[in-house]
């Protein structure tokens, strides 16, 4: 991920996790994120269509998560922020009278693959709430 989707959208989730029995406003967590509300608005609608978080309106609104943050892996967090591949982007027009531009995206397939599967995995094994305790 050349992004920082994922950064902001671990940065949300670690503010809801120390803040289990508060409905914390997208204007609050921008200004721990540093970022334009706009944006948490954005990850919070994505983590929230991944069953992260629940979200409600009004005055008293305001976003916490779904689950116990024990129960959330850090992988459930990549996977619903991510966007692009960890290793980038493939060449989308290699020249096919090459031996290897007619080959190369085939390859560089399993090999992407490959590599998500191997950082979802190492994710799996973090929860959030593990994550989230190593602030104070």
């Amino acid at each position: 991920m050349n992004n920082t989707r994922f950064a902001t959208a671990i940065h949300i989730m670690i503010l809801l996790a120390k803040s289990p029995d508060q409905w914390l406003t997208s204007d609050w967590i921008a200004g721990s994120v540093n970022v334009n509300p706009v944006i948490v608005r954005k990850e919070i609608g994505v983590l929230r269509g991944a069953g992260l978080i629940i979200s409600r309106q009004g005055k008293e609104g305001g976003s916490q998560l779904a689950r116990n943050a024990e129960k959330i892996t850090i992988s459930e967090i990549y996977a619903a922020v991510k966007n692009a591949d960890v290793l980038g982007k493939k060449n989308q027009n290699p020249n096919p009278s090459c031996s290897v531009g007619k080959e190369i995206n085939n390859h560089l397939n399993i090999l992407f693959e490959d590599t998500d599967k191997l950082v979802l995995d190492f994710l799996e094994d973090k929860n959030l709430q593990k994550f989230s305790d190593q602030f104070n």
